[in-house]
């Protein structure tokens, strides 16, 4: 405890530390308290049944991801996600277009443009989906709460305050990274997904306390097992194999170069969280064509303690695993580097048999990681399926939020030990150095 004080009051005594925590907090606060402000023409008190139909499948998500927003009608329904859809799409492409592959390298400019053009692209992916949103508010079961005398406004209002509310969140996110304690599309995911926590575990409470007694030995036991979960959940998001390299010597006049030994880290989960994210927009789709009215095959795919479901999603995470650290991953361009900087693998030859080694151990890694990956995935239908708990607790023991969540604050907590440890102060761990998950914004 003594160790912990002492750590707060370093990073306080800290006036640039102490100004970017201050920074971010503040802009988390104008972001929280706009995910409280209603859209007009809709009346507050009548958003029950928008509340219950936001509760599952991609739309749940997406309410989780914007802190509740969604199902409350606000001007930031649909908070920072058109700008994830956008960064993600332009990542893809400077991936697979060889045109923007190479603008992409023409560093801090090629950068600029590429943010740019996500910027734009942002505007219309939020334009459709404020009037894919518009039109899920006009269904028969929540146009109840659309103010009848607004009905001529309503429409072209909507979209502009929405897609202006996007860009104000953006804008948030953009300034927290300059100014913060960076990653700021990151944080403000996390602390959307986090203002539900204890409404969730309010729900869980009630119906723990209401079903006879052991009702907080229950709670102790599912608190000890989500902590569980999120320490072997830290092991995967760190989980690495270090693959030896040494560098050959060199002699440039009277000075020695090179002959050092060190390592190559490969990942145990390269894709992060994107190939959860690719399975469940992929089992959403069955939904929109048939409807959430539960009748036939689709009720495999809105119920997440399916068997079925969690069999098709296990599939799907693990092939969008290999797929995405396939895309992600190069092995040939790591090769040149290595060959460029006169870096070679004991026993291994230089140029086309390091990256067949390096892709063949990087294979054979990420088979357990997309299987670990697929059973973080499931965990909360598991978790509710054998516990009976609450749905809105029970997406905390998994799935997406979890990882967000566990990436996110490893990043937040290593970028202030950096800060601590440039100041010739101990970090935040005693027994050795945090270990970020970087570039999460990206990973998102």
């Amino acid at each position: 405890m003594k160790k912990f004080v002492t750590t707060l009051k370093n990073i306080w005594s800290i006036e640039e530390l102490r100004n970017k925590i201050v920074f971010t907090l503040v802009l988390l606060f104008i972001y929280r308290v706009g995910s409280y402000i209603i859209l007009p023409g809709i009346d507050p008190n009548k958003l029950d049944a928008l509340h219950k139909s936001a509760q599952s499948g991609m739309l749940g998500l997406l309410d989780a991801f914007v802190g509740g927003a969604f199902s409350k009608a606000s001007i930031f329904a649909l908070g920072i996600m058109p700008y994830i859809s956008a960064s993600i799409f332009m990542q893809l492409v400077t991936i697979l277009v060889p045109q923007m592959a190479k603008i992409q390298k023409e560093g801090e400019s090629g950068r600029k443009k590429i943010n740019q053009w996500t910027r734009y692209l942002t505007v219309i992916v939020t334009a459709f989906q404020a009037g894919a949103y518009i039109g899920y508010l006009n269904s028969p079961a929540i146009k109840d709460a659309l103010i009848p005398g607004y009905s001529a406004l309503f429409l072209p209002s909507t979209i502009i305050i929405l897609t202006v509310g996007t860009l104000f969140v953006m804008w948030l996110g953009e300034k927290i990274t300059d100014k913060g304690l960076g990653n700021g599309t990151s944080l403000i995911i996390m602390i959307g997904i986090l203002a539900r926590f204890p409404e969730a575990i309010g729900q869980e409470w009630a119906a723990r306390t209401t079903r006879g007694a052991g009702g907080l030995l229950f709670i102790l036991v599912e608190i000890l097992l989500l902590i569980g979960i999120i320490m072997g959940l830290i092991m995967l998001v760190q989980g690495t194999r270090k693959v030896p390299v040494n560098y050959a010597k060199q002699i440039v006049g009277n000075r020695q170069f090179g002959g050092a030994r060190n390592f190559l880290p490969l990942k145990v989960n390269a894709a992060g969280v994107m190939p959860i994210i690719f399975a469940q927009a992929i089992l959403f789709l069955p939904t929109i064509f048939t409807g959430f009215t539960g009748d036939g095959w689709a009720k495999y795919f809105t119920d997440h303690t399916n068997w079925v479901y969690m069999v098709v999603y296990s599939v799907c995470v693990i092939a969008f695993t290999f797929l995405y650290t396939a895309l992600i991953f190069n092995p040939k361009q790591m090769a040149d580097e290595l060959k460029r900087n006169n870096g070679f693998i004991p026993g291994v030859k230089p140029g086309q048999p390091t990256a067949d080694y390096i892709g063949t151990i990087m294979d054979r890694i990420t088979l357990p990681g997309a299987v670990l990956l697929a059973a973080v995935g499931i965990l909360p239908g598991l978790i509710q399926l054998l516990f009976g708990m609450q749905q809105n607790f029970s997406t905390f023991f998994g799935g997406t939020s979890l990882l967000i969540m566990v990436g996110v604050i490893l990043d937040t907590l290593q970028q202030i030990e950096t800060q601590l440890l440039m100041r010739q102060y101990d970090g935040l761990m005693s027994s050795g150095r945090m270990q970020g998950r970087q570039a999460v914004t990206s990973g998102i």
